[in-house]
């Protein structure tokens, strides 16, 4: 099964622009391709979908052990011709020995080529690939690709991966193909106007530049085995599910969707910037995160979903709101200029803008009080990441991060989790199942 990681040295290197760039070409190229992103980001795997014209999915070793992590792999990409992931930060950059590219790269056994920045470096060059080959063995570092290196420069690359032993994948140049960012990373694919010129021309830089043939001839290896998790359908009564999907909502697992459909549930989109009212006859609702201040007047605006949103979670629908969604639930939310704005007025209290990340990272919740997730005092990994804030948090978990900080957080009812740390339901599949039992319980009342 051909697959292949496109790491980097830090943040900003140059990994998500490489790995359109490959999938641009290799489409072109007409071949099947799966593409994943690896950590907790949303916005990458968006930008993946849009240039194969399929879900993009990601690849945790944090949040899943190494069975299930191997097991996602080779799910969504064993119909493929080959598998490309992006990785996270630089290549060896975790948490506690997990979520790395090089951890996820050493239990998928899949090969890395690592995407220098080359911008202001000649010789140092040499030492950061001495460095990356040899700080932590063993490793599966394939060869490199040499981003925003003057051509000039080309033979030089060269004759540093000859000397090193590994291989040379090419080098990417200074192009002016911007993706712009702002407070969460880059803005999301959907809203860039000229993006498929932007991806075209990206994928033609790479058959240029790029030995695409290289790298798809490394990429092939056996894949490692595995034991599938026991995922099961929960009923043949169909719960409908709500999710919220638009531009102000789009922060979402595709992997939780398909793990509810796997465990018996009927997916059904909405917008809560377009639609008036819930879809109808519904068993259960997700609010996903996003950036619901950019739209904050459009929501506020639209009354008629705000409020049969809090006329249904009142009345006791099950409900799931992360992050974004969490925010929309307060009485008030701010956009990004702190102009405040109504919300659905399930959570008493006011989101509002920070200048500054709160609270991020991974996290390891402990609940508080029984809920519609899990038990009193059971426990599982979750994800945050905003500059927001709320004056009603919420106490239904603790919150722990590996250096050992904890914080309450979430609203933890039976019908209810609210609150800012976002859920990835394969790091613990008994929480989608709970969330699920409880939404077949309110079909059938």
């Amino acid at each position: 099964m051909k697959r292949v990681i496109i790491a980097g040295t830090h943040s900003g290197c140059g990994k998500t622009t490489l790995t359109c760039a490959l999938l641009s070409a290799l489409k072109k190229r007409e071949m099947r391709v799966s593409a994943f992103k690896c950590g907790p980001d949303y916005i990458d795997p968006m930008f993946h979908r849009e240039v194969i014209g399929i879900p993009a999915y990601n690849l945790d070793s944090f949040f899943c052990n190494d069975d299930t992590l191997k097991y996602l792999l080779h799910e969504h990409g064993k119909d493929s011709d080959i598998s490309v992931i992006e990785g996270v930060m630089g290549f060896y950059d975790g948490v506690s020995g997990r979520g790395s590219a090089y951890s996820l790269s050493q239990i998928t056994e899949t090969p890395a080529v690592i995407v220098i920045d080359c911008k202001g470096m000649s010789d140092s060059v040499g030492a950061v690939m001495h460095g990356f080959l040899g700080y932590r063995l063993p490793n599966d570092i394939a060869g490199f690709i040499f981003n925003r290196l003057p051509e000039r420069l080309i033979p030089f690359a060269k004759k540093l991966c000859e000397e090193a032993g590994t291989r040379y994948y090419g080098c990417f140049p200074n192009n002016g193909i911007t993706i712009e960012s702002r407070h969460l990373g880059l803005v999301t694919a959907g809203e860039i106007a000229d993006l498929r010129e932007k991806l075209d021309r990206l994928g033609e830089l790479a058959e240029k530049y790029i030995d695409i043939d290289g790298i798809i001839n490394d990429s092939e290896r056996a894949f490692p085995r595995f034991v599938q998790p026991d995922i099961r359908q929960l009923t043949d009564k169909k719960p409908v599910i709500a999710v919220a999907r638009d531009k102000a909502f789009c922060f979402i697992y595709e992997d939780n969707i398909e793990l509810l459909k796997k465990l018996g549930c009927e997916i059904r989109f909405f917008s809560p910037l377009a639609d008036s009212r819930l879809p109808e006859n519904i068993s259960g609702l997700i609010l996903c995160g996003g950036y619901p201040e950019l739209y904050a007047e459009m929501l506020s605006a639209n009354t008629g979903m705000l409020s049969d949103i809090r006329e249904k979670i009142t009345n006791g629908l099950p409900a799931i709101a992360e992050c974004g969604g969490f925010m929309y639930l307060h009485d008030t939310f701010t956009d990004m200029d702190g102009t405040e704005f109504s919300g659905a007025g399930v959570i008493h209290g006011k989101a509002y803008r920070t200048d500054r990340l709160q609270r991020f990272g991974y996290v390891t919740l402990t609940a508080e009080n029984d809920n519609l997730l899990c038990k009193k005092n059971e426990r599982f990994t979750a994800h945050e990441f905003h500059y927001f804030d709320s004056t009603c948090c919420g106490r239904g978990f603790t919150a722990q991060k590996a250096d050992g900080r904890e914080w309450e957080c979430g609203h933890a009812e039976q019908t209810l989790y609210a609150g800012f740390p976002h859920l990835y339901f394969y790091a613990d599949p008994e929480i989608a199942g709970n969330f699920v039992k409880i939404c077949i319980d309110n079909t059938e009342k």
